[in-house]
């Protein structure tokens, strides 16, 4: 069966009593067993029946069987929000005197995570140019535990070689550890391209319109150790499983994901190619662009769409600002891939608390908003940026 089919067929792993055909919300923490030999079966990993629901729950088992079935993954694990699943993926590979090596085109709290936070219990952080593979050879080091990257970096758009990335890597018998939460798992094949873990904000795309918080870690199972830690350690130990009601939100999302997907592409794609006869804009930044420098290597990565995330640039901070408050239509808020259109300067928001030169080092720009476009008629979208242009 093609992908959209079997994002909505995956059986239940246990029938259900009324023969419901949405998984139901078991909505419970704890589970009573027949007796204390499946009780102790169950706790100790040598059957697949429910324990605890800070460790595991139907309604989200079924969900990650779902996106196991879609991804040929050897395990998922559906976290509580998408920094949940790079935090913890990050922990189960890291330790005293290892180092992440990584970029510094990365979403905010990412790079706080890998810079301040990991680092103060002794992880480092190795930072270089990413698409610079020969920079890259030369940060890897015997300390490394890990490269990691987003596939289209955030508001930065920038696309490294997957590929050579994971030969570099799997060379010094790390893993490539990828957040790709940019363009859908159902689009392309990241372990094709040599992705060994894939991290996907299911905030986003999956959740169906911003209905609930969620992440996924995606193991292909060739980590050697990944999986048990991951399963053993870090949902006994940090507590961040996915909600099982966020998980129903998002097996819905996920059922409707390819229709939404390729009408936000669309739109994207069409207002981006709009956009550029804008005067006010000073630039267009999209890898779906024909002569965008990224655009030929995310298309034989990612396939022929690049994704509903676009920035432009104006003049100033100030036209910024003013472009913002004279939105109609878009609306002004974070987040990423809602049905919603979406607009948000990064610089003082998301980057909002790092200092000048940090922000220079990210290239983070006063001159950028981030646009996230929805499934709104293109037409409006258009009219609604360019009145607000003409009235900043």
């Amino acid at each position: 069966m093609k992908k959209q089919t079997r994002a909505i067929h995956t059986r239940f792993q246990s029938p259900d009593a009324y023969n419901s055909l949405s998984m139901p919300v078991y909505h419970t923490a704890a589970y009573e067993f027949d007796n204390a030999n499946v009780m102790a079966d169950a706790f100790c990993g040598r059957s697949s029946a429910p324990d605890y629901s800070r460790v595991t729950n139907p309604t989200v088992i079924y969900f990650e069987n779902k996106i196991k079935d879609l991804t040929g993954a050897k395990d998922v694990i559906a976290f509580s929000s998408g920094m949940a699943a790079i935090s913890n993926s990050l922990m189960a590979v890291a330790g005293a005197g290892k180092n992440i090596v990584t970029s510094r085109h990365m979403f905010g709290n990412t790079y706080a995570l890998i810079t301040s936070t990991l680092s103060r219990f002794g992880v480092g952080a190795r930072l270089c140019d990413l698409t610079d593979l020969a920079e890259v050879e030369k940060t890897v080091d015997e300390n490394s535990c890990c490269i990691y990257l987003e596939i289209i970096t955030n508001p930065q758009m920038e696309v490294a070689d997957l590929r050579a990335l994971a030969e570099i890597a799997h060379r010094h018998n790390i893993p490539l550890i990828a957040d790709t939460t940019a363009i859908p798992f159902t689009e392309f094949d990241s372990h094709a391209l040599g992705v060994d873990i894939e991290i996907v904000s299911s905030t986003k795309y999956l959740s169906g319109g911003a209905t609930s918080i969620g992440g996924l870690v995606i193991d292909y199972g060739t980590c050697e150790g990944f999986g048990k830690r991951m399963r053993s350690e870090m949902l006994l130990n940090l507590g961040a499983y996915m909600t099982p009601h966020a998980a129903y939100m998002q097996t819905l999302g996920l059922e409707n994901l390819d229709a939404r997907y390729r009408i936000q592409s669309a739109n994207t794609q069409a207002l981006a190619e709009r956009l550029r006869t804008l005067p006010a804009i000073r630039r267009v930044n999209y890898v779906g662009l024909p002569d965008n420098p990224y655009h030929d290597l995310a298309r034989s990565q990612f396939g022929p769409t690049a994704g509903a995330m676009l920035t432009i640039d104006l003049a100033d901070r100030d036209a910024c600002f003013s472009f913002i408050n004279n939105l109609r239509l878009i609306r002004r808020a974070t987040n990423l891939f809602d049905n919603r259109s979406l607009a948000i300067h990064p610089a003082s928001t998301i980057f909002g608390p790092f200092t000048d030169e940090q922000r220079r080092d990210m290239d983070i720009l006063d001159t950028t908003i981030r646009l996230s476009i929805g499934l709104e008629d293109v037409d409006d979208l258009f009219d609604d940026i360019r009145q607000a242009l003409q009235e900043s």
